[in-house]
């Protein structure tokens, strides 16, 4: 789960992490009236949707005015921001956070990140800020230094001061780098994050160590422990589908290919993505109904794959283990007959009653094609999709 800048700023101010004053706005008025209670003279007006890249698609204004916070607020709000990260479509901007600007002396970068070789977190911090951490990896490798650290202990003072040093802070700095490194090593253990980067982390003029952007992903598995994060989510910045695929516990995420895949198991799903590949077309999803999976969670994870306006071709791959291949017949077919079909259907079972199932498809008298392996099925729907054009 992904949530806004301006929320993870205010999680990070709960756990001791320096971050700038601002204030969340919704209207072009109340940026106006941030600008003059934040009583600053230079105030940034920030758009807020999931994705980077906001600042070079005109979504970070700084304004030295309060009719200057207003015009630049009317013009994001309500607007369409395309980024490297929201690809051709953009996201509309619902909303703003205006915070009040600081004299900036240099930009860092850090981030914490799950190892699943060493197991453990691990913070990555680099001279190189207000950068795609991508590129500095690429290009300048060496100015990237990383520290594993535990879970239960946390980042030790000596471990935080010396990423602080590697960094370039000197003196004070050094001591206010490294409790915030220590702050953000706490929130992201304790609030179970995936992901928590701050780009640009800055020092300023006076002194200080601040987050001038913030990014907080969270273990959706975890979620049941924290409610309080649960409230920050936006479902307005997610896929409609992804989000109605959540209220039936199903593992969906949207892709930019034709073909609709509704699979067992994510490695099974992974490899039915790579075979469509293979055959010549591309998956519009990653959908795992998961092994237990009812007539009913099968027949909305279908009414979702439809709903997709990409979908020219559905593939249905099964391994019937602890699901049976005769309730996936009975899902397929009773959200056959709920949902008008009118693209191409394969549909390939292998596994616990398997015999059953590919009789209901057959007694079903529905335009379903079968499959006799993963090969076949994907043969079969490239093919029928490209008859279909």
């Amino acid at each position: 789960m992904k949530i806004h800048e301006f929320q993870a700023k205010e999680l990070l101010r709960k756990f001791g992490a320096a971050v700038p004053t601002g204030r969340e706005c919704k209207t072009a008025d109340e940026a106006a009236a941030a600008y003059t209670a934040l009583k600053s003279p230079v105030c940034v007006v920030k758009a807020q949707i999931h994705a980077g890249g906001r600042g070079k698609a005109g979504g970070v204004k700084v304004v030295k005015s309060a009719a200057e916070a207003k015009a630049a607020a009317a013009g994001m709000l309500g607007k369409v921001l395309k980024t490297y990260q929201t690809g051709p479509a953009g996201q509309l901007v619902r909303r703003l956070w205006v915070e009040q600007g600081c004299e900036i002396a240099s930009e860092l970068y850090v981030g914490i990140a799950l190892d699943r070789e060493l197991q453990l977190p691990v913070m990555m911090v680099s001279s190189e800020g207000g950068v795609e951490i991508e590129t500095v990896a690429h290009d300048h490798p060496e100015k990237i230094l990383k520290q594993a650290f535990s879970p239960a202990k946390g980042l030790g003072d000596a471990e935080a001061k010396k990423l602080a040093a590697g960094i370039g802070l000197k003196g004070a700095t050094i001591d206010k780098g490294a409790a915030f490194l220590k702050a953000l090593a706490k929130a992201y253990v304790e609030l179970d994050c995936s992901l928590a980067e701050i780009n640009p982390l800055v020092t300023t003029k006076a002194g200080d160590v601040l987050a001038l952007d913030a990014k907080i992903n969270f273990d959706s598995n975890a979620l049941f422990r924290h409610e309080d994060v649960v409230a920050l989510r936006d479902l307005d910045e997610e896929d409609p589908k992804e989000v109605e695929a959540s209220k039936y516990d199903l593992s969906y995420i949207a892709l930019d290919g034709s073909i609709g895949c509704m699979v067992n198991g994510a490695g099974l799903a992974m490899a039915t993505m790579d075979v469509i590949q293979l055959a010549g077309a591309s998956p519009a999803n990653f959908l795992d109904v998961g092994g237990g999976a009812t007539k009913e969670k099968v027949t909305e994870a279908f009414k979702i794959l439809l709903s997709d306006s990409k979908v020219k071709g559905v593939l249905v791959n099964i391994f019937g283990g602890i699901m049976k291949c005769d309730v996936l017949a009975e899902g397929v077919i009773a959200a056959v007959q709920q949902v008008k079909l009118g693209v191409p259907l394969v549909v390939r079972l292998e596994g616990t009653n398997v015999e059953k199932g590919r009789a209901l498809l057959e007694k079903s008298g529905l335009p379903i094609i079968t499959a006799t392996d993963l090969d076949d099925a994907a043969k079969k729907i490239c093919a029928a999709v490209k008859g279909k054009k």
